[in-house]
């Protein structure tokens, strides 16, 4: 803690301006770049739900990144997150940001060499549908993933948020969809659905699709709509949505402990389309498969019972890859009737 005090006064001075407008993108760096990482590193993921960031969960990211150098990856804004990080919670060596304004900044050998050697990766909010038309499939894709399997830490907010499970709301429509306009066409092209991104363990390969500012923003039709018709588009039962709640972080290590941080009671929500998942257990494919053409239609409302809703607290524990829940903040059953959303609580 002493050399990060003394690199924290050395570097207060050195805060660089806007002064690198690069080849498709702007670079930011605040801190000493050239002060060895005090810890070693720990694999850990940090899902954010947006709003005001709850600090103790950015703690718990710069632990994992060994109090090393975060880079902050955007595609709006410039310094907001990195001089948080830095100022205001502390305790690193340094940050860095890119802001990326295209897609062949991906490619670039000084931005992939920054997010080779950072220790943490932080993706910012704004609008996903950049990171998925700037990043996908490109040399910045492979290194995202490459970060994660290094054991290094890597988190999200609201739109960064989005694109961290094996499967993202793209936003692709150029709008933020509601569970109303979801649930009343789920093969709509308005659900702009989008895999082979990020994967990230310890999130089990091909089953979460992630949502953010979620009960503030009425979000849990429109996980289930995603649910749905990922459901029939992959061929499985296993899908799961994670939505997490404003000002609500779930912190996720390499074990596969994932534990809720919040300043403001927030809950993360576990959604899992039990109906489906028992089906698939005890039925046929084609059991599987005429319940799912039958139910999600284009053009038509979706029409599908069975989802189990948990939520996870402060005083939880998700366990992966099992997502079982120790100490439940809340358990309750929800089905879509022709397009309406109906909730049972059970505790």
């Amino acid at each position: 803690m002493a050399v990060l005090a003394l690199c924290a006064g050395h570097a207060a001075a050195r805060i660089s301006s806007d002064s690198a407008q690069r080849n498709g993108y702007h670079y930011y760096e605040i801190g000493d770049m050239a002060a060895p990482r005090p810890a070693a590193t720990q694999p850990g993921l940090m899902l954010v739900g947006g709003g005001e960031w709850p600090y103790e969960a950015f703690r718990w990211m710069i632990g994992k990144a060994g109090h090393g150098r975060i880079v902050v990856l955007r595609a709006s804004g410039s310094t907001e997150a990195q001089d948080e990080f830095f100022k205001d919670i502390g305790g690193i060596t340094a940050a860095q940001t890119l802001v990326f304004e295209d897609r062949q900044a991906a490619s670039d050998p000084k931005v992939l060499e920054i997010v080779r050697q950072a220790d943490g990766i932080f993706i910012a909010g704004g609008d996903q549908s950049n990171y998925v038309r700037f990043w996908k499939g490109t040399p910045l894709n492979d290194a995202l993933n490459q970060h994660v399997r290094d054991g290094k830490p890597l988190g999200g907010t609201s739109a960064g948020l989005a694109i961290m499970g094996a499967f993202s709301y793209g936003a692709m429509d150029g709008g933020s969809l509601t569970s109303e306009d979801a649930l009343k066409d789920p093969m709509g092209p308005a659900v702009t659905l989008v895999d082979d991104f990020l994967q990230l363990p310890p999130l089990p390969a091909g089953q979460v699709i992630t949502d953010s500012h979620f009960g503030a923003r009425d979000r849990l039709g429109r996980l289930l709509t995603f649910i749905a018709r990922l459901s029939k588009e992959q061929g499985t039962a296993q899908i799961k949505g994670l939505g997490v709640d404003e000002n609500t972080a779930l912190c996720i290590d390499g074990d596969g402990v994932g534990k809720v941080f919040t300043d403001t009671n927030g809950k993360v929500w576990l959604v899992v389309p039990q109906g489906l998942v028992d089906l698939a257990a005890k039925g046929s494919a084609q059991d599987y498969r005429e319940f799912i053409d039958g139910r999600v239609r284009a053009g038509q409302a979706l029409d599908f019972p069975g989802f189990n809703v948990t939520g996870i607290g402060s005083g939880s524990r998700l366990l992966l890859p099992a997502f079982t829940v120790e100490d439940p903040a809340f358990r309750s059953e929800a089905d879509v009737v022709k397009g309406r959303l109906v909730v049972r609580p059970l505790d």
